[in-house]
């Protein structure tokens, strides 16, 4: 029988929870379709400011025409799918609660963290610092490993099974790509931004 050895397996999209100190992998979730489409939107940080009503803008906006002051200002959205009946050779009892659970905590804190707050506030804490999540970074292929932030997560469930776990649902998720405007001088996703950069530049430079 053949096997269609030559054919070569697609790459699949995923999320990389990261520990920003140590760098390790700390959560893997794979794409289990990749999107049919991406929207992207690039928002460039002029220094300059706007022109007046009648068009000409100031001396110093003239100036500064031609300077950004920092990186472009990314967004991306897409859709996803999961479907546990695609999953047929795997037990899946709980639908797919887990897979949903795993991409809702990128954008919640975990029990343990608000417990923690809690506690500071009943001691009587003047200030309780927000709660710094790990370090997410979204990859699409070799050539675009990006650390990002979720700014839009909505689920549309479409099936469940007689328990009613959701057994199919559309993941609509938006997310800002971090540059180094975002984050800390030396946090490695300043880092990891900077090598997606940098294959941006190596890429214009085949064009």
């Amino acid at each position: 029988m053949s096997t269609f050895a030559d054919i070569p397996r697609a790459i699949r999209a995923g999320i990389v929870v990261v520990d920003p100190g140590s760098g390790a992998p700390q959560r893997v979730i794979v794409m289990q379709f990749n999107p049919d489409s991406l929207e992207r939107s690039i928002q460039p940080q002029a220094a300059g400011g706007t022109a007046d009503a009648g068009g000409s803008g100031t001396d110093g906006d003239r100036n500064e025409a031609l300077r950004l002051k920092g990186p472009a200002e990314e967004q991306w959205k897409f859709t996803a799918e999961i479907d546990s009946t695609d999953q047929l050779d795997v037990a899946a009892p709980d639908g797919i609660h887990p897979q949903l659970a795993a991409l809702e905590m990128l954008v919640q804190p975990t029990s343990a963290q608000l417990r923690e707050s809690i506690e500071l506030s009943k001691r009587g804490t003047i200030e309780v610092a927000p709660i710094e999540m790990p370090l997410t970074l979204f990859t699409w292929g070799s050539k675009r490993i990006m650390p990002v932030r979720l700014t839009e997560f909505s689920v549309n469930e479409q099936a469940f099974d007689v328990n009613l776990n959701p057994i199919r649902a559309s993941l609509s998720i938006g997310m800002k790509i971090l540059t180094v405007s975002d984050l800390p001088v030396g946090h490695r996703g300043a880092d990891l931004y900077l090598a997606h950069l940098a294959m941006k530049e190596e890429l214009a430079g085949r064009a």
